[in-house]
């Protein structure tokens, strides 16, 4: 059974933690600005003396998402605290693949992940040996149909995918992500190599996080609570995310049963 703490507040329940994963894009932000309420509650934590990690499934190195975070008017002490899947990924790419070729499928403003690997980068599909895949395209970034037909004489190559994120809501407007192309190309028969929630290494690699309480703190059933299930961590769904319609016309139980998850508590937003 899930408890609402939109009345009792994250501080209803702190002190029984250590360490909190708390995600980013539709916790902390909605792409556009900064939530309030949500910054509040990343003071108060560290008033407590206790710890979090901003954990994204962001496409990209720790350092691009930190200058956004400061144009967003983010503090430099909270900055400080993100980790991202890109980072994962590049840690990863630097270990297993510094040498072979890719295809990168992706927004042109994802390729500073990658900046160590340019040499590397192929512009024919067909020439790479393995597949980056870090989003969508700009001319075809809701058309998946396109991917099928671009990825079909390629099932044998390796697809390393830096966002497991299916869709993410920038605004009011509903944006696909990396995890989406994955699926397709998944569904067609290929391998993927994922970094980010929900996977563990992107947990581990954040941080020491060994012998801790913890409480994963996000709006994605998929991903954020995906992970802390997995994990076996505590969860915290932010209600008024990317499922904000489902759970309005159905219900938290109903809902969380579908995507197979466990959900521990609830909160509209993000508050103390």
């Amino acid at each position: 059974m899930t408890k609402n703490l939109d009345s009792g507040g994250l501080k209803s329940i702190a002190e029984n933690y250590d360490l909190f994963y708390i995600d980013l894009w539709g916790v902390m932000h909605n792409g556009i600005k900064l939530h309030e309420g949500a910054i509040f509650t990343l003071k108060k934590i560290l008033e407590n003396d206790k710890n979090f990690v901003l954990l994204t499934n962001a496409p990209r190195p720790i350092q691009p998402v930190k200058e956004f975070l400061e144009k967003m008017g983010m503090e430099k002490e909270f900055r400080d605290k993100v980790f991202t899947s890109g980072e994962a990924a590049l840690n990863y790419l630097k270990k297993f693949y510094p040498l072979k070729k890719f295809y990168h499928i992706g927004p042109p403003r994802d390729f500073d992940l990658f900046n160590d690997f340019k040499d590397n980068k192929s512009k024919d599909i067909n020439e790479s040996q393995y597949l980056l895949c870090t989003g969508l395209f700009d001319d075809y970034d809701q058309d998946l149909n396109y991917y099928k037909n671009l990825l079909e004489n390629h099932i044998e190559k390796k697809m390393i995918c830096t966002n497991p994120d299916l869709i993410v809501d920038k605004g009011n407007e509903r944006e696909l992500c990396a995890g989406s192309v994955a699926m397709v190309f998944e569904k067609m028969g290929g391998k993927v190599v994922y970094f980010g929630k929900p996977y563990p290494e992107v947990y581990n690699q954040s941080i020491d996080n060994n012998n801790k309480k913890i409480l994963s703190i996000g709006d994605n059933l998929n991903t954020d609570i995906k992970g802390a299930n997995l994990l076996n961590y505590d969860s915290l769904l932010i209600s008024n995310g990317v499922h904000k319609n489902e759970i309005k016309n159905y219900g938290i139980e109903k809902v969380s049963k579908q995507y197979e998850s466990i959900v521990n508590f609830m909160q509209s937003d993000l508050k103390w």
